[in-house]
C-alpha cells in the first residue's frame, strides 16, 4: 500500500501519494499542460521546475489556465 498525503488543489482537498510532483498534479488535474501556469504556497514554480518541485503534506497547490477568447 503506497502512502498519500493531503494537499489543497485549487481549494479542494485530495489526496495525493506520498513524493509526488508539480508535474504529477498537473497531469491528474490540468487537461493539457500547454497554458498552465502552477502556484505552490503562493510561489510560483515555472514548467521548467515542475518535475523538480516535490510536494509535501498540507500544500496549496493552485493550477490556472490561461484561455483564449473574447
Amino acid at each position: 500500500m503506497s502512502e498519500v498525503m493531503n494537499v489543497l488543489v485549487n481549494g479542494s482537498a485530495e489526496q495525493i501519494d506520498a513524493g509526488a510532483t508539480v508535474a504529477d498534479v498537473v497531469d491528474r488535474w490540468a487537461r493539457s499542460p500547454i497554458g498552465v501556469a502552477v502556484a505552490v504556497n503562493e510561489a510560483v514554480v515555472t514548467k521548467t521546475n515542475w518535475s523538480g518541485t516535490t510536494l509535501t503534506e498540507g500544500d496549496r497547490v493552485e493550477i490556472v489556465t490561461a484561455v483564449q477568447g473574447g
